[in-house]
């Protein structure tokens, strides 16, 4: 079945402002849960730390939810492209996706399916586009951003504390937990506001 029509969709601007804090969001195709098993959050973890190896960003805070990811970063003073980071994050969970899904569950590709307009089909794990990319440079939006993100799966029913989703760094915030990804609290600002 062909994909519907698609929405004329804002143009994101991308701010690469050295110095300045990211809050990012994408989601997966169509707002699939693609990410609703732990092989699948395990790629994107696995993806977020050779990024962060390979771009030299600070991480903040993230997310892994069942259809979209949140993300807070640092790049520090140096000029980082996040186009560049998001390229990498998300080209390395879709392959391995891709991979998995020909190798193991192949009945399950037409979920990924992404049909062009003259008919050309493209397997996508996320969603087209830039996301949503939001600066930060006040304390005060920083830690706003990290209790919104952390409360994500509360929101949505699928926790009761946010302590309780493995897949967030609120558990490193409370008890430095560095499973599945450690948090860099070196660079982060202090709280400022509760």
């Amino acid at each position: 079945m062909p994909n519907p029509p698609l929405k004329h969709r804002k143009q994101l601007h991308r701010r690469d402002e050295p110095g300045e804090a990211r809050f990012l969001t994408f989601s997966c195709f169509q707002q699939r849960p693609f990410l609703s098993r732990d092989r699948s959050r395990r790629w994107f973890i696995d993806a977020l730390i050779r990024s962060r190896q390979t771009h030299g960003f600070h991480l903040w805070a993230y997310v892994v939810m069942p259809e979209h990811i949140h993300l807070l970063l640092w790049p520090g003073d140096a000029p980082l492209k996040m186009a560049d980071v998001l390229y990498t994050l998300k080209k390395s969970v879709t392959n391995r996706a891709i991979t998995w899904v020909q190798s193991n569950a192949p009945d399950f590709l037409p979920q990924m399916e992404d049909r062009g307009p003259q008919g050309r089909v493209i397997h996508r794990f996320w969603q087209r586009g830039g996301g949503y990319d939001e600066n930060l440079f006040s304390p005060d939006k920083i830690w706003q951003k990290i209790d919104y993100i952390h409360q994500n799966p509360v929101r949505r029913g699928l926790c009761d504390s946010p302590t309780d989703w493995a897949w967030s760094s609120a558990r490193a915030y409370e008890d430095d937990v560095k499973e599945p990804i450690g948090i860099d609290f070196d660079s982060l600002p202090a709280r400022t506001m509760r």
